[in-house]
């Protein structure tokens, strides 16, 4: 498991993923979501 070295350093946004490659650098990834949910059908 990680440890947290630094806090703040980068500007995070909503949405997205932050790690650290194996380089080193921080990297960003669109985060993954479910699909759309659907309405309820009326009996």
């Amino acid at each position: 498991m990680g440890k947290v070295i630094a806090k703040s350093v980068v500007k995070r946004k909503k949405g997205y993923l932050y790690y650290v490659d194996g380089k080193g650098n921080v990297c960003e990834a669109k985060m993954a979501r479910g699909g759309k949910k659907r309405k309820k059908k009326r009996r």
